[in-house]
């Protein structure tokens, strides 16, 4: 049982930081000017995702439905477990919603809704969509490239941190620059803003398979020898 438990908690705790870090920064910087909020949530996202993961990497470290799926799809994750973790997912991600409605006043919290995302009016839903797949198809090779390749550079969490910083830099404006749909998630659940949630939970999906898959076939070598007139792969 102790296995189940501590990776519940560790992903409990990592995407509540994602969570309560990225919000309690949208929250506090509403009044800012548009690119210094920007920045400022693009940053706390990334950092604080960076350490969690880095934090726990030996345990569990996906903090994101999107991630737990991709390693489903390529056997990395048994079944059970990968439910378990989804499921801790959503629970720690309402939680921190509730922490910030509980911490920061009313006003601002209802001007953010919950410190979540929202999809510019000067798009449309397939190309919010097409956003947020592209953005998550990013995060999860810097994931399959600096984390699960065995022979890829060990930089911690700080490849997948700052992988989310650039997607929130490009897509803030548009989406919100989820690229997890437990961050979108738990703000959705406790203000009861359900728009744009198709979005939030098929883009980083399918986005996340795809770079998942595609590292996979291509740039992890699992049996035997390369023939030789490939030769070897370099950075």
């Amino acid at each position: 049982m102790r296995d189940p438990v501590r990776h519940f908690v560790a992903e409990f705790i990592g995407i509540f930081a994602l969570v309560f870090i990225g919000g309690a920064t949208i929250m506090a910087t509403g009044g800012a000017a548009p690119g210094v909020g920007l920045i400022a949530a693009a940053l706390a996202h990334g950092l604080i995702l960076g350490i969690m993961v880095s934090a726990f990497m030996r345990i569990s470290g996906h903090f994101n439905p999107a991630v737990t799926i991709a390693f489903l799809v390529t056997r990395r994750i048994e079944p059970m477990m990968g439910a378990l973790y989804v499921v801790a997912q959503i629970i720690g991600a309402i939680v921190a919603t509730y922490a910030l409605k509980i911490i920061f006043p009313a006003v601002a919290f209802a001007a953010t809704n919950g410190g979540g995302q929202s999809v510019s009016e000067l798009v449309t839903s397939g190309q919010a969509f097409i956003g947020e797949l592209i953005a998550t198809f990013f995060l999860m090779t810097s994931i399959m490239g600096t984390v699960v390749d065995p022979k890829g550079p060990k930089m911690g969490g700080w490849a997948v941190g700052l992988t989310v910083t650039c997607g929130i830099l490009a897509l803030g404006p548009v989406t919100g620059g989820s690229m997890n749909p437990a961050r979108s998630f738990g703000p959705a659940v406790v203000t009861q803003t359900w728009s744009a949630q198709g979005i939030y939970w098929g883009g980083p999906i399918v986005g996340a398979v795809l770079a998942a898959v595609l590292y996979d076939l291509l740039f992890i070598r699992h049996t035997g020898a390369e023939p030789v007139d490939h030769g070897e792969l370099k950075p």
